[in-house]
């Protein structure tokens, strides 16, 4: 069962805030010191230890007020696995929360461990989507959550700048499974960007594509391994968020924020085949999102589909196209935090086919279904005041009201239609005309 939003969010919190902590202290626990370096007027942190060839740096992160906490508290803190284990337990157990496969989990922390994520290595994919039912205060559940891969993502130039490495990748998931092999890449042979036990657990590792298209693996020096370079992937994996995958007592990592990931699947589904699995399980990972985003970060997910549809007429056609597939409610709330009309909507069109009239006495208005070209049943109706201020329904019961609706059916349809496609959004799924609405929307 799922529990009270406050009461998952809550033990989520402690259990990340714990888990970062232990990360942290776990990383560093040499004797040494913490030194920082100035790159383009921005600060960088790296870890320095005397070793018997000199002065040895590992890399930190970037200077941020939580990390300056990290450092003024290192060795403070003490791992506590008992407590981190409970929490995870409840999160799963009295709160419905998913946790990955057993293997994939012991992948996860053998890559948190290597330094994956401290290199700011990004976990993407559905075991990343995993995280957002806790860290929101959901239970997600459903074959939405399926999946037998893991995927890292990582900015080349970033692989680059930060001057330091994990072990070689193929002897981190060994010390996991020995059945790991690298598969050699279907451009270059004698390079990989994707190792699969004998199990079939597949670990693939990414890079944005930011230039020219390219087919050409790319070099990660920072993970030692190369990555499969992929379009749009640079809007997905910035500025990620931390989070903990619920495996043993938390693996912490870094993934997309929510809303990056919600927009982000929504152009990454328009651009599969048709009929593909991995289609519908875009589109229903991005639904999931963004009913919930449009209630508790509705500003986030606003501001994050507006910098994509600006990115270019690509990325527009994409993302329009891709919301003519995604259910009315949770696209009707995208549109409505976003301030767009359904117009924005590729081929939206509403219809009328002489529904049955119906009057509700609690609203008190004239109510009937239309037919959205794309989508489903549309709830149309018309307020009382606007039937009595403009179409001569003063005075009379719900039976006269009716019968003026059907006299004036044409001219309230066509009001209705302009409105629902090309007004903002007012409630998903449905369209009321009010009496002010009417002089704007009526014909000179």
């Amino acid at each position: 069962m799922s529990g009270p939003p406050l009461q998952i969010q809550t033990a989520y919190a402690e259990l990340l805030e714990r888990a970062a902590s232990d990360s942290f202290n776990a990383a560093f626990p040499e004797e040494g010191n913490f030194v920082r370096k100035t790159v383009k007027g921005r600060s960088y942190w790296y870890f320095q230890v005397a070793s018997s060839e000199g002065r040895k740096q590992r890399y930190v992160g970037a200077e941020s007020p939580d990390l300056l906490e990290k450092i003024s508290n290192h060795r403070s803190a003490r791992a506590n696995l008992l407590e981190r284990r409970a929490l995870v337990s409840a999160l799963i157990r009295a709160y419905g929360n998913p946790r990955p496969l057993p293997e994939a989990g012991a992948v996860l922390q053998a890559l948190a461990n290597a330094g994956v994520f401290r290199l700011r290595g990004v976990l993407v994919g559905t075991t990343a989507f995993q995280t957002y039912g806790p860290a929101l205060g959901v239970a997600l559940r459903g074959a939405a959550l399926q999946t037998e891969d893991v995927d890292i993502a990582q900015f080349a130039t970033v692989s680059v700048a930060v001057e330091d490495s994990t072990p070689p990748m193929l002897d981190v998931l060994k010390s996991v499974n020995e059945t790991f092999r690298s598969i050699p890449h279907r451009v270059d042979g004698r390079r990989s960007t994707r190792f699969e036990s004998s199990n079939g657990l597949r670990v693939d590792f990414l890079a944005p594509n930011e230039g020219p298209d390219t087919l050409e693996p790319q070099s990660l020096p920072a993970l030692r391994t190369d990555a499969e370079p992929l379009r749009f992937l640079d809007f997905l994996i910035y500025e990620p968020e931390p989070a903990v995958v619920l495996h043993d007592a938390g693996v912490y990592v870094l993934v997309p924020s929510p809303q990056r990931f919600a927009i982000h699947k929504l152009i990454v589904s328009e651009r599969r085949l048709a009929g593909s699995p991995k289609k519908e399980k875009d589109l229903r990972q991005s639904e999931i999102l963004l009913e919930i985003l449009a209630h508790r970060r509705s500003f986030e997910l606003a501001e994050a589909w507006h910098e994509a549809v600006s990115r270019g007429p690509m990325w527009k056609s994409l993302l329009c196209r891709s919301l003519a597939r995604v259910s009315i409610g949770p696209r009707d709330m995208l549109l409505k935090v976003s301030e767009i009309p359904r117009s924005t909507v590729t081929g939206l069109d509403l219809t009328f086919a002489q529904p049955p009239i119906r009057y509700d006495f609690s609203r008190e208005i004239v109510y009937f279904d239309g037919n959205e070209s794309v989508g489903g049943r549309v709830r149309c109706a018309v307020s009382r005041e606007a039937l009595e201020d403009h179409f001569g329904a003063d005075g009379m019961d719900q039976h006269g009201r009716i019968e003026r609706f059907r006299q004036n059916r044409s001219a309230i349809e066509s009001m209705l239609r302009a409105k629902y496609l090309s007004w903002p959004v007012d409630e998903p799924g449905s369209v009321l005309l009010k009496t002010e609405d009417v002089p704007r929307l009526r014909p000179s």
